[in-house]
């Protein structure tokens, strides 16, 4: 919130603005740097001065950075209603949580976290210069340090009108923002440990890791194989641009960077549908996405397949989950669908829009991807509050927020109370 302030308040001057701009499109912007979504109802390359682009950009990356560093800190707090004392109790607990190595340190992982930023960001600034320039971009520089730090940090505002588009059969192109977006989507933690991996042949990947990758790695090709071989919107593409262009549509909405080379509003319903899924459940722990998370997704499905085979133990590639674990991912899942569900009716009440354009739209908020299939530029004051509203549940977390509202409810783990049977 502090920073959806100072966002909204600098890009308020008159200093930040090519032409006047209304206040409710401004804290939309805010909202949406500061969450890292990238839905805009204003033009950054257009309406905002270069002054207005810095501080989007700055807000971006404190985002990008901040959230991944320290969201786990943070939603342990809640959890366990932190106290100034129990600060070293709550730090030993994430470790456990998040599956950290034995000898995590913060402050190492923080510079580890910020080095490895700052070399992406500048590898991939460097790179789109060069295109930039020869392509004859405006202002080239400054251009391609922008989308490369709004490409790793998965923010999505570009400052070109039709994000990429111009730029659909450029190979070079396509192969920076998708390995920036995707070294930001998948996890600084995740990172660290290949990284280590690589270092040193014998030791082995951690699970979470593991899963993540798995998990990443089945929706990017299962995606592209679904919508490359189903969608005619494609075809008139020669045969590796059109591949090039399903993927990129794939990997934009998975790793929730919201870039797009191609007008969403023009793809088949059917695939439109399967992007549903994929920006809900894209992104990564500890990475710079939003929304629910691959491990998420894992742990449904765990749960499934373990109730189909009348487990009574739920296990993933061969490892048991705790309890505590599965009880995060499905509250997670049931209240990212009663929000979505909420939100959807509110927006059908208060839009001019077809259902799948509404539900494109909120799905894109809370897993704060950022595309749309054009409702953001027309939607009402009401619907402009709702999807900022979505944005900053989905980039705070919807299980954080939900924790946060039932603070104060009575502590029901009780030792002596009487399980009940409940008929399903």
């Amino acid at each position: 919130m502090f920073f959806l302030i100072i966002a909204f308040s600098l890009l308020s001057l008159p200093i930040s603005q090519n032409s006047p701009i209304e206040w409710l499109d401004t804290l939309f912007i805010a909202t949406s740097a500061v969450s890292t979504t990238g839905l805009i109802t204003a033009q950054p390359g257009v309406d905002y001065s270069f002054f207005g682009q810095l501080v989007i950009l700055l807000i971006i990356q404190i985002g990008g950075i901040g959230y991944m560093t320290f969201g786990s800190f943070i939603l342990v707090a809640l959890k366990a209603k932190m106290s100034k004392d129990s600060l070293k109790t709550s730090l030993e607990m994430s470790k456990r949580e998040f599956a950290f190595p034995k000898d995590f340190k913060p402050s190492t992982f923080v510079k580890k976290v910020v080095l490895f930023t700052l070399i992406v960001e500048c590898i991939g600034a460097v790179l789109l210069a060069i295109i930039f320039t020869q392509n004859g971009e405006s202002a080239p520089i400054w251009s391609a340090i922008f989308h490369s730090v709004s490409a790793f940090c998965t923010a999505g505002f570009s400052l070109m009108t039709t994000s990429f588009q111009s730029y659909q059969g450029h190979l070079a192109v396509n192969i920076i923002i998708s390995a920036l977006s995707l070294l930001g989507a998948i996890g600084f933690i995740v990172m660290v440990d290949v990284w280590d991996v690589v270092k040193n042949p014998k030791s082995t990947p951690q699970f979470s890791t593991t899963i993540i990758l798995k998990i990443t790695f089945a929706l990017l090709l299962g995606g592209t194989l679904f919508i490359g071989f189903t969608d005619d919107s494609f075809n008139h593409l020669p045969t590796l641009e059109r591949w090039m262009t399903v993927f990129f549509q794939v990997m934009t909405a998975s790793t929730t960077v919201g870039f797009n080379t191609f007008n969403v509003a023009n793809m088949h319903i059917a695939s439109v549908f399967v992007m549903f899924f994929l920006m809900l459940f894209g992104a990564s722990p500890s990475g710079t996405g939003g929304g629910l998370k691959s491990t998420t997704l894992a742990a449904l499905i765990a749960i499934v397949r373990s109730t189909l085979k009348r487990r009574k133990l739920v296990s993933f590639n061969g490892k048991r989950l705790p309890l505590h674990k599965l009880q995060l991912a499905a509250s997670s899942f049931i209240l990212a669908f009663a929000i979505s569900f909420i939100a959807v009716t509110i927006l059908l009440i208060t839009e001019e829009a077809p259902l799948s354009w509404i539900l494109f739209e909120v799905l894109s908020a809370i897993g704060t991807v950022g595309l749309t299939m054009g409702l953001t530029t027309e939607l009402s004051d009401i619907g402009k509050l709702i999807i900022m509203l979505m944005m900053f549940m989905g980039r705070v977390g919807i299980l954080t927020f939900g924790v946060f509202l039932s603070l104060r409810e009575e502590n029901e783990d009780k030792d002596d109370q009487k399980e009940e049977e409940l008929v399903l």
